[in-house]
């Protein structure tokens, strides 16, 4: 049997990597948001909602896994987090439920809310979803307002249950960059999937516009992380404040710093290809890019002797993933059930270079009855 310390540092990097492709996947919430700027008449509407929306699952989908590996690998995460913080958890699936209703019920006849509507829910989901998603992420860094007791039940110091976050504004400039990144995202793919060249030129200069708005945002995040204080333990286990901890996180890990300046290249390299090429592919870069940044965050988050989802209330209550993890047994049989997760992502490559073969055209959605 593997060891107790590789098994959780193995699934640290797992959900390190779901939540990397997370973000990555959010270009559908992106894409959303740039219905009312990109789009000049329904017909245009309707080609986006229709390229992005073949892939909206696949988001949820991914959200779904990062929870199930969080709860399965670290279980006391889960339920201080989710169970604990659920009043912005359950905003959270609100603004995902707000999504799956609109694709459902959009084009449906008799619709008494109005396509409008189900337009602005998309907005909704595009937007606040994907802020929130960021300021959650920008807790493990800043630390939460929780106790857990003798019998590691969560006791939540406000009866905000996690919203109290929006009070904090170091934690917006992640989230207002996730939203931003996504709308880069967004443009790319459409580039990407739909052949129209009015569609294409409008979303080339969205993505850049997009870029310009998300750089300072995220540079205002990178600087905050690099030069605070982070919390880390010791072999006993004791939590304390170490200086600089994140910043010397990449230092002691280079190969992980590496990849956060790979990634940065990569999601600068497809906006270029993107808005000033001709290329269809910059998508391809840029959604390297941010998985390999994303994750390199999680690491570093989570690695080293870091308490990966700090207490301010209580600095003993942190979690690391040494406390909260999984028993040996349990984490050991998931290693090997995980070697089939390469089968499922070939399997949605697979599906993926089949739905995406035959670019969306306006001729195509003007005779699909079926169509979102």
């Amino acid at each position: 049997m593997l060891s107790l310390e590789f098994l959780q540092i193995y699934w640290w990097c797992v959900v390190s990597l779901l939540g990397g492709l997370l973000v990555f996947m959010m270009f559908v919430q992106g894409g959303q948001t740039l219905l009312f700027g990109l789009c000049k008449n329904e017909l245009q509407k309707d080609m986006v909602i229709n390229s992005i929306g073949r892939k909206w699952e696949l988001t949820f989908t991914t959200l779904v896994m990062f929870g199930g590996a969080c709860f399965a690998a670290f279980p006391l995460f889960y339920a201080t987090s989710f169970g604990g913080a659920y009043w912005v958890w359950l905003a959270i699936l609100f603004c995902f439920i707000l999504q799956a209703v609109s694709y459902e019920y959009r084009k449906k006849p008799d619709n008494f809310l109005g396509q409008k509507t189900y337009e602005i829910f998309l907005f909704i989901n595009g937007s606040l979803g994907v802020i929130l998603i960021g300021m959650a992420v920008s807790t493990f860094f800043s630390g939460s307002d929780f106790l857990l007791n003798e019998h590691n039940f969560v006791q939540w110091q406000t009866p905000f249950r996690g919203l109290e976050a929006l009070g904090n504004i170091m934690l917006y400039p992640l989230g207002i960059a996730v939203f931003f990144l996504s709308r880069v995202g967004g443009a790319l793919y459409l580039i990407n999937n739909i052949d129209d060249e009015e569609i294409r030129a409008s979303a080339r200069k969205a993505a850049l516009k997009n870029t310009i708005l998300f750089l300072p945002f995220f540079l205002a995040f990178a600087a905050w992380v690099l030069s605070k204080p982070g919390f880390g333990y010791d072999e006993a286990g004791e939590v304390s404040v170490v200086a600089f901890k994140y910043a010397r996180n990449f230092a002691d890990m280079p190969i992980i710093a590496v990849a956060a300046v790979a990634g940065v290249c990569g999601v600068l390299f497809g906006v270029f290809k993107g808005a000033f090429t001709k290329s269809i592919y910059g998508i391809v870069p840029f959604g390297a890019g941010v998985v390999l940044v994303v994750t390199a965050l999680f690491l570093i988050s989570g690695l080293n002797g870091t308490a990966f989802y700090p207490s301010f209330s209580d600095l003993q209550s942190s979690l690391t993933i040494k406390n909260a993890s999984s028993s040996r047994y349990t984490l050991n049989v998931m290693f090997y059930v995980s070697f089939l997760v390469p089968v499922v992502l070939g399997y949605i490559v697979a599906v993926w270079r089949a739905m995406d073969s035959k670019k969306i055209t306006a001729s195509e959605i003007e005779r699909d009855h079926h169509a979102y």
